[in-house]
């Protein structure tokens, strides 16, 4: 080593020599008692979302000690927590001069425990060592108005993290005091000395045995080493409150035994229902003061407990109670809304029905009346049934779930559940929701699926009123409503008389059964309870024969009809409301039962390989069709419907019959696919019946739905409707029975075509479609115009039906027909226009004047010419001598257009002539259209228009009018006197003498004397006709004596 060199020196540390030893002691009042306890002993007891035990039964965590309490009303006090104490965190920092002060109010506390510390303390050399170092702090307590020092604490050593300790002061003085902690030693200038100081807490110390009754706790003790400066947090896995449950159920096993007789047992149950009525009955932290058992309708309760422990799909595979209350209430809240979220997870409505506290549930269910016209108040409009509609932005169709995930350390995780059809359709439109009690991913997709099944189907609100007698019904029970404007056709009423011999109902009125498919009739029997019977036939529209006639059908009952194409309508009610007059106002909303089996069936994670075990009947396919359609000459049928996938490899089968010729129906194919479509091929001509109802995996089946198609040439139509309009005639053809697969073909002639099979070779084809619309200039009014119409399908044409009509003959409505037509005209415009002098022409293409003859003729020519378009407008003036040295002049304007090779022309001109037969002067026009407007207050309507050969007038006043035939307004017309002197008048009023040769009268009344000096014919008489004859009996000597008496027999003929 060189001159002048020194040796060097690596730095040293010391060694850490403070350590905290504090021993964590806790006691967490749970709940309210008392409660099962731990799930799985001390694998239940979490610290910093650790285990105490992993699942094998292995020690996470060492050094723990765990007492549990249930919360009974005696228990006793939780072994080595004899003394109860109350810390208030602080986490202050204490400088050197400023003390830091708290006051003391408590009056029962026997000690107070200080906890302090450092955050470190270490002192760095200038040669890098780093070395242990002390601070000095003091606690003192004011007594007597002066500060005394109860502890003088010298913290001696080294560490680089946190070190707390802990003192505790006995002899405390009267309540209320201060208490400070004070530091001694000066505050650190340098980063080489790191002694900052600081009071974390202090704790208010009671010396007392406590039990706590009715309440469940835990007490923990474990050393604070294990988890160095964190806080240690402390989470229980647990059984909830021990509830009283009907005294027939095993909570266990979910099951209920017998008949319940309306007694309790104690047992712990997660089953929503009783955890509601222990809420709502029980006296310390429920409403028991308030309500009490004889308040709450157990027997509703214990019908949707039932439904809350039905095992549904899991979406994983596996089965799992339908819905269950794994809730942990915190905070003190409104008892409504803690109801409601008990209803609203049960999926019913809370009601007081003026005695007791009973629930709704939105569930399939019986319907228990049906309404109709008969049976409710008709207001003045005639419409019994108001319905109302949910707003589209109200129908969600994708929902975020907040529940708490077991597998995710209990926090809170989010369910996205979706309506993928109707995003498509709609477009995404997201709410969210908490789903109350939730541990389980499935049954919080039940809950978001819920929600959305029920904005999206469930739609429709209705309004009516009854009568006191009508009022069948509370709120939440499932009604029917049969209403004829909603439906088309009479569907409900009033039963007049029941033969039950013969089986047979008298309707109050008609109706209608539909060709094919199951029709029933919907009666109350004896017992006020709604029964469904076949309706077999129908006679005089109101005879209706029935399969059966359940007990104690009444005169005047209500019937409601159910048809096999005609979906039941179902509402829940949700109110009722007594009016001023008397009657009551129902509100219900729209039920589908079909809700219940989509939602529940409707969960399916990843991981769910083996399909879902499903206990509920698939429902019936919806919306079925059959298309049919021709290939290389045979016949197919592409049959389409939808259907919620209630189950995971859902299936359906379809079964195709035929119609035979002695009506029965025989099979031709059956099928069996996943898909929603399939097509039959090869099909003979025919009626069909096609029937398509859902398979689950385990062979369940669903209703059946079906669609009658027929494979044939259409129907002829059986009428064709014609419309007419100006200048035009509309044809709508209808069918007798209507067939979406029928379109029509319209031919049309001037003339009447008297041999039918000459249509299409004389009349001119128009076009295929459901109607037509004819409308040229040629169409005239007052002419008839033949259309000759037939149905048309993939299989063939039917015969033509033949319809004939005329155009509209409204003259004033073709005055304003003609005004909107002339006002689109560019002439129009300008002669409307007011005339600017000061305004040139600056389109005009070519101006050319020509003077001749000293200015006896002026020609002016405006032209232009646009590829094969040309147009010229030439104005003449002119007077002239012609060969025989007359004078003649006439003034002309004249327009010609050229377009595609034809010549178009329009003009006007006045001249006067020296003729043979004298002076004549003229004015000529020449135009399609000729109409006169008299523009005054701007006045656009025609007072006549010529066009073609037609004149329209709206007030003609003539002195005298020949014609040959006179034709008034109407189609057919009402009056019209053709030249042969037909008269024809639908209405006449004749105030003079008719006389007449012959003819024929049909209903006449002659109100005053008629003389008939004819003979008079009738083939029948009403009244009485009196003829009288006399004539005497023969007569013999009487028995006794000589007296005679008649005897014998007189014919008389009248």
């Amino acid at each position: 080593m060189g001159k002048g060199s020194s040796k060097g020196h690596t730095p040293r540390e010391a060694k850490d020599n403070l350590k905290s030893t504090q021993l964590l002691s806790v006691i967490d009042a749970i709940s309210e008692g008392p409660v099962e306890g731990p799930v799985d002993g001390l694998k239940s007891v979490l610290l910093n979302s650790t285990p105490v035990l992993d699942s094998e039964g292995n020690t996470n965590i060492s050094g723990v000690t765990v007492v549990f309490r249930a919360g009974e009303q005696e228990q006793s006090p939780p072994e080595g927590f004899e003394s109860s104490g109350s810390e208030t965190v602080l986490g202050t920092e204490v400088k050197y001069d400023t003390p830091i002060t708290r006051t003391i109010t408590s009056a029962n506390i026997d000690r107070l425990r200080f906890t302090f510390g450092v955050q470190a303390l270490v002192e760095t050399t200038s040669k890098g060592d780093r070395n242990p170092s002390e601070v000095r702090l003091l606690v003192q307590i004011q007594r007597n108005g002066g500060w005394v020092t109860e502890k003088d604490i010298t913290i001696k050593g080294k560490t680089t993290s946190q070190y707390l300790a802990s003192v505790v002061v006995d002899n405390l003085p009267p309540r209320p005091f201060s208490i400070r902690m004070r530091r001694m030693t000066p505050d650190s200038t340098t980063d080489q000395l790191q002694n900052k100081t600081l009071w974390s807490s202090y704790t208010e110390i009671i010396d007392v045995k406590q039990c706590y009754p009715n309440t469940a706790l835990v007490g923990v003790q474990v050393d604070s080493e294990q988890f160095g400066s964190q806080q240690v947090s402390r989470n229980y896995h647990l059984r909830g409150r021990i509830l009283q449950v009907p005294s027939n159920y095993n909570p266990q096993t979910r099951q209920y035994s017998g008949i319940w007789d309306g007694t309790f047992k104690p047992a712990y149950s997660n089953n929503m229902a009783w955890c509601l009525w222990d809420m709502l009955t029980h006296p310390r932290y429920g409403m028991g003061k308030r309500l009490g058992a004889a308040d709450v309708d157990k027997w509703a309760l214990y019908v949707i407990g039932q439904y809350c422990d039905q095992s549904v799909p899991d979406g994983f595979g596996g089965t799992e109670p339908r819905i269950t209350c794994n809730a942990y209430l915190t905070t003190q809240r409104k008892a409504w809304d803690v109801l409601s979220d008990f209803c609203s997870a049960m999926r019913c409505m809370p009601v007081w029905n003026g005695q007791t506290l009973t629930f709704v549930q939105d569930r399939p269910s019986d319907k228990v009346w049906t309404y109709n016209r008969s049976n409710v108040v008709m207001p003045d409009d005639g419409a019994p049934f108001r319905y109302s509609f949910s707003a589209l932005k109200d129908r969600h169709n994708a929902v975020e779930v907040n529940w708490i995930d077991p597998d995710n350390g209990w926090e809170t995780a989010t369910e996205l559940v979706e309506d993928t059809q109707a995003i498509a359709r709609y477009g995404r439109n997201v709410t969210k929701m908490d789903a109350f009690g939730c541990t389980s991913r499935g049954q919080a997709h039940r809950a978001g699926l819920w929600l959305i099944k029920t904005e999206l189907l469930e739609t429709q609100t209705v309004d009516f009123s009854v009568g006191a007698e009508g009022l069948r019904h509370v709120p939440g029970d499932v009604i029917e409503i049969c209403d004829d404007d909603y439906a088309g056709i009479s569907t409900g009423g009033r039963v007049l008389a029941v033969n039950s011999q013969t089986r047979t109902l008298t309707l109050d009125r008609e109706i209608t059964l539909p060709s094919s498919g199951t029709t029933l009739i919907s009666l109350v029997d004896g017992s006020g309870n709604p029964v469904s019977v076949e309706v077999q036939s129908v006679t005089d529209g109101v005879k209706v024969k029935v399969s059966r006639v359940p007990d104690g059908v009444a005169g005047y009952s209500v019937w409601g009809l159910k048809l096999p194409t005609l979906r039941q309508r179902l509402f829940r009610c949700v109110s009722i409301r007594e009016n001023d007059d008397g009657t009551y106002a129902i509100t219900a909303v729209q039920h589908v039962p079909e809700k219940e089996a989509i939602v529940d069936n409707g969960a399916h994670f990843d991981g769910d390989l083996s399909g879902t075990v499903n206990g509920v009947t698939p429902p019936a396919v919806q919306h079925l069709t059959a298309e049919v359609s021709a290939d290389s000459g045979e016949y197919q049928v592409l049959a389409r419907w939808d259907t919620p996938k209630v189950v995971k490899g859902v299936s359906f089968m379809l079964r195709l019959t035929v119609t035979a010729d002695d009506g029965s129906e025989r099979l031709v194919s059956t099928a069996r696919t996943t898909e929603t479509t399939y097509r039959f091929r090869q099909l003979a001509l025919g009626n069909y019946r096609l029937t398509v109802r859902a398979v689950n995996a385990w062979g369940q089946q669903g209703d059946p739905a079906s669609v009658l198609f027929r494979i044939a040439a259409p129907a002829t139509p059986s009428r064709i409707e014609l419309t007419p309009g100006y200048f035009q005639i509309t044809a709508t053809p209808h069918l007798a029975v209507y067939d979406p697969t029928v379109q029509f073909e319209f031919w049309f002639s001037e003339k009447r075509i008297t041999d039918i099979r000459q249509v299409e070779t004389t009349a001119r084809y128009l076009g295929t479609a459901l109607y037509w619309i004819a409308a040229s200039i040629n169409i005239k009014p007052g002419h008839d115009y033949y259309f000759y119409v037939r149905s048309v399908n993939t299989v063939g044409k039917s015969a033509f039906v033949e319809a004939v009509g005329r155009a509209s003959d409204d003259a004033e409505g073709y005055l304003d027909f003609f005004k909107g037509e002339i006002g689109k005209t560019h002439l129009a415009q300008e002669l409307w226009t007011q005339i600017d002098n000061g305004q040139l022409a600056p389109d005009l293409a070519e101006i050319r004047t020509s003077i001749t003859n000293v200015s006896n003729e002026i020609t002016q020519t405006v032209n232009k010419k646009l590829e094969d378009q040309s147009a010229v407008i030439q104005q003449i003036q002119k007077v002239q001598v012609d060969t025989n040295n007359n004078l003649n002049s006439m003034w002309a304007v004249k327009l010609q257009q050229m377009q595609d090779g034809r010549l178009y022309i329009a003009g006007i001109g006045a001249g006067i002539e020296n003729t043979p037969d004298g002076m004549q002067s003229q004015v000529l026009l020449a135009a399609d259209r000729i109409a006169m407007v008299n523009p005054a207050n701007g006045n656009t309507k025609p007072m006549f228009v010529g066009q073609g050969d037609q004149i329209f007038m709206n007030d003609v006043f003539l002195k005298r009018l020949t014609a040959p035939t006179i034709t008034s307004g109407g189609n057919p017309p009402a009056f019209s006197l053709t030249p042969d002197g037909k008269l024809t008048a639908k209405n006449a009023d004749i105030s003079g003498s008719v006389n007449a040769n012959a003819g024929t009268l049909n209903n006449v009344t002659v109100n005053e004397n008629c003389t008939i000096k004819g003979m008079l014919e009738a083939t029948q008489v009403r009244g009485d006709f009196v003829k009288a004859v006399s004539k005497s009996f023969p007569k013999q000597a009487g028995t006794w004596g000589n007296t005679e008496t008649p005897n014998g027999t007189v014919t008389v003929t009248i």
